[in-house]
């Protein structure tokens, strides 16, 4: 066979060589051990807490070592291609503080590796689709899909393993003559590779890879005919990914475990090439605790949580986010935080050889958790910004209570800088309920009132409050003014006099201020009623209690 004749009848319009690629995207000029990683989302319009996962696993490795994340957009599959997914990306990612150095961009692509979008990559792959037909490393194959359904048959029937090897690569061995009346007769065909390897029965042997999260990886070779350009001269991810992995000069390449299976085809891809392959880095799935108690992967379908717009729609801050995925990729990233809890995240030292591969665990209550403690160091007039940003994106509804600026500003600051700070602000949706009684038209009633406190008590006690209240009063004349009021209408002054001697009180001065928070705030639970009615304004606390 004259394979380089099949090969210009194959590809007789591609005119450029490996060569010229080769020149086109030269060996960046970058300091020694910079690394070179790259995010290759689907344009699929999910993006999801997975892509973020990687990706901060990806910008890590290179902006710690001085080197280029960029952003590919592999839409190869055009199935599964989205109207406006790419803006979807780009937006989401960048809105959790993914920066990339170069790649696709709402604007075009920046950057000298481009074009970074593969689906307008298609002479590049087929130029080295042509190389390897040039030297018999790969081959046309004109299988129908019915052929393939019959040879399935016979394998299942046969017990072998299913797919397009060996006896069963029917196209693997043709003349050019049978090539070209197949082509000549207007036959669709795919370029497949022509592997080189066996089955482990038929004497396969083992192929070795060194992960950077894995450590020693050992599996059966690959022996697969695997198909590299589809029917229609698009590429699968297989040898799209090799091909722009080697031109882009990608020197760590970070994935799901759900290409591990595929890792020998890759292996192999690069060995035909003649290319060094990347250091792959194979996260761990992220899983959940079920209702079971078991550990299960997330689910697009079962679990909103998986999607980012899921944060973004309830208004989580970046840096939270950033904060707890780091607990969960680097499992010393706690300690360093405890030791360093003032320090930039930044100058935490990311490592693949800290990272699980054995399932990492996602859980809410412990974002909520970090969330509260990253919120509390974020000063009042930068959560001011977040949540005006999220509001006029996602909660235009809630536009009004950014028309007072110092008043919102003294709610935000609420407690954050007592002895001991409270920790009431978690995320947008979650902050904007929690503020809602300072304004007037968001004000619900959402507590009864204590048990101990007949119905009758209730009018009296409000009234009595407001006849004897001063706003000018500092906080111990306050409340004084309330244990008054508790012991004249037969209440403990004191909670303890009461727990000690039940029988001779109603209840105590505690469940007297609750109705009067309630009455203000519509809350058995809230921070301190004196510092709510200072930053409220005597006004708004008077026309509170009015008609109560």
């Amino acid at each position: 066979m004259d394979y380089m004749k099949l090969a210009e009848l194959l590809f007789p319009n591609i005119d450029k060589t490996p060569e010229d690629y080769e020149a086109m995207y030269p060996q960046r000029d970058l300091p020694e051990g910079a690394r070179v990683t790259r995010l290759g989302p689907s344009p699929t319009g999910f993006i999801h807490l997975g892509n973020l996962y990687g990706a901060f696993v990806d910008e890590r490795l290179a902006h710690q070592s001085d080197g280029v994340f960029y952003l590919r957009i592999e839409d190869t599959d055009d199935k599964r291609y989205v109207e406006g997914a790419v803006e979807i990306i780009i937006n989401s990612l960048r809105f959790f503080g993914i920066q990339f150095d170069e790649g696709a961009t709402m604007d075009g692509d920046v950057g000298a590796y481009g074009d970074y979008t593969q689906s307008h990559r298609g002479p590049i792959y087929q130029c080295y689709a042509k190389k390897l037909v040039s030297e018999g490393k790969a081959y046309p194959c004109f299988l129908t899909e019915e052929e393939i359904g019959e040879i399935r048959a016979r394998q299942e029937a046969a017990k072998a393993t299913p797919g397009i090897y060996g006896e069963f690569a029917a196209c693997r061995d043709w003349s050019y003559e049978q090539v070209k009346e197949a082509i000549d007769a207007g036959k669709p065909y795919v370029i497949r590779l022509k592997s080189d390897g066996k089955p482990a029965e038929a004497g396969g042997v083992r192929v070795k890879v060194e992960d950077a999260i894995r450590g020693t990886l050992e599996m059966p070779e690959n022996f697969m005919d695997t198909v590299i350009l589809k029917t229609t001269g698009i590429p699968t991810y297989h040898f799209a990914h090799v091909v722009d992995d080697h031109l882009m000069r990608t020197t760590h390449v970070v994935r799901g475990e759900e290409w591990l299976s595929s890792l020998p085809t890759h292996v192999e891809l690069f060995s035909k090439m003649g290319w060094d392959m990347p250091v792959y880095c194979h996260t761990a799935q992220l899983m959940k605790l079920g209702e079971d108690g078991n550990k299960r992967k997330l689910s697009k379908r079962k679990d909103p949580e998986l999607s980012l717009d899921y944060y973004r729609n309830q208004g989580y801050h970046p840096a939270a986010v950033r904060e707890y995925l780091l607990t969960i990729l680097n499992s010393d990233f706690e300690e360093w935080r405890m030791a360093n809890p003032d320090a930039p995240i930044d100058e935490f030292r990311f490592t693949t050889e800290k990272m699980s591969n054995s399932g990492a665990l996602f859980d809410l209550n412990k974002l909520n958790d970090i969330s509260k403690d990253v919120l509390l160091k974020i000063p009042a007039e930068e959560l001011y910004d977040f949540l005006k940003a999220w509001s006029d994106e996602f909660a235009p509804e809630y536009g009004h209570i950014f028309e007072d600026k110092a008043y919102l500003l003294q709610i935000l600051d609420l407690g954050r800088q007592d002895k001991k700070p409270r920790k009431d602000l978690i995320y947008a949706r979650q902050i904007v309920d929690f503020i809602s009684y300072f304004f007037d038209d968001m004000f619900t009633i959402q507590d009864e009132n204590p048990a101990e406190v007949p119905a009758e008590d209730v009018p009296v006690i409000l009234s009595k409050y407001m006849e004897t209240y001063d706003h000018s009063d500092d906080q111990s004349q306050w409340f004084d003014k309330i244990r008054a009021i508790a012991t004249e209408l037969g209440y403990a002054a004191k909670p303890k006099d009461y727990k000690k001697h039940p029988e001779e009180y109603k209840g105590h001065v505690g469940h007297v201020s609750t109705v009067i928070r309630i009455a203000l705030m519509g809350r058995a639970q809230s921070p301190d009623v004196w510092t709510i009615q200072q930053i409220m304004g005597e006004e708004k606390v008077r026309s509170r209690f009015a008609g109560k």
